[in-house]
């Protein structure tokens, strides 16, 4: 399975397909933002705030849309259900909400196909984001976050798609997941879009943890630590049962705002009409993406089906 969201982060959850890498003919152009830091003489890149990035090299994702991950795995036609609770900003608690769907779309990014999950974000029984995310596999066993196209609304009206996709505006995949997490290990990048202020950072905070929600009680759970140093003492927490993904979300920190608690409730396989429906869906909110954030998506190669890509059109 995956991760789950929060706030501005909404870091993902979950998801993924199969298969290899396409040409690097299907790349759009690269476009350096002045905030992103590109060491020379050997040195890796930094975002803003002098942290190093992940280096995501194409000719390392042999068969990316396999994601086969312990803590992490996607599996196509798979649905998460979330539900807990969040603070608004006047302080009110109410009921939140989060349903990810691992599509079979895929969809290239920086020469490296990608698989597509289609989230959606209730607060108080409302939709107050709906989002496109990508997601790989590397060789070694990483799990990569390559972007996401989120449109938030309010009171059913649109009102931002604040989009960050690796190889535009100085955007760069970073790691959602590590091979093999480990305690005492540095952060890593989970991401960096400067241009919509995605700076996420991902550390292994906790390993072996006995954890009981509703849907049963896991043992051996590795805790991530999420955090953004524009978001001070603030961070949320993400807990990971092996062969599953992620089963619960809480926070920590005290600048922490939205103190987001979320559960795991249902996992289901969608039946063949189901899926149909969720990857309808899910095309008609890249058709919106292509007109409301040209810079970011606009230039990308539209998402396609694992069966088209097999059929070799």
């Amino acid at each position: 399975m995956a991760t789950a969201l929060s706030p501005h982060r909404r870091s993902v959850v979950l998801n993924t397909l199969r298969h290899a890498f396409l040409p690097a003919a299907v790349l759009g152009c690269l476009v350096l933002y002045p905030t992103l830091a590109v060491s020379q003489a050997g040195k890796a890149p930094v975002d803003a705030s002098g942290d190093p990035l992940e280096v995501m090299e194409a000719s390392k994702f042999s068969r990316p849309t396999e994601i086969t991950n312990k803590w992490l795995p996607m599996k196509p036609g798979t649905r998460y259900v979330y539900e807990g609770t969040a603070v608004e900003d006047d302080g009110k608690v109410v009921p939140h909400r989060i349903v990810i769907n691992i599509t079979d779309l895929m969809k290239v990014i920086g020469a490296v196909r990608t698989v597509v999950s289609y989230d959606l974000d209730y607060n108080d029984n409302e939709l107050v984001e709906a989002e496109l995310a990508f997601f790989a596999q590397d060789d070694e066993g990483n799990v990569w976050r390559f972007g996401e196209y989120p449109e938030e609304y309010e009171d059913g009206k649109f009102v931002k798609a604040p989009a960050w996709i690796h190889g535009y505006q100085g955007a760069r995949a970073g790691i959602m997941m590590k091979a093999q997490p480990r305690l005492g290990t540095p952060s890593y990048a989970q991401g960096y879009g400067p241009k919509v202020g995605w700076a996420d950072r991902g550390q292994v905070y906790q390993i072996g943890q006995d954890v009981t929600i509703g849907a049963g009680r896991y043992s051996d759970v590795l805790v991530v630590k999420e955090s953004a140093r524009s978001e001070g003492d603030a961070a949320q927490l993400k807990y990971y049962a092996a062969g599953l993904g992620n089963i619960k979300v809480g926070w920590t920190g005290s600048e922490e705002k939205s103190k987001e608690v979320l559960e795991l409730v249902r996992v289901e396989q969608l039946d063949a009409k189901a899926l149909t429906e969720v990857r309808a869906k899910a095309l008609a909110l890249e058709k919106s993406a292509y007109k409301r954030n040209k810079a970011a998506y606009g230039a990308t190669r539209p998402v396609v089906t694992a069966s088209t890509l097999e059929g070799g059109r």
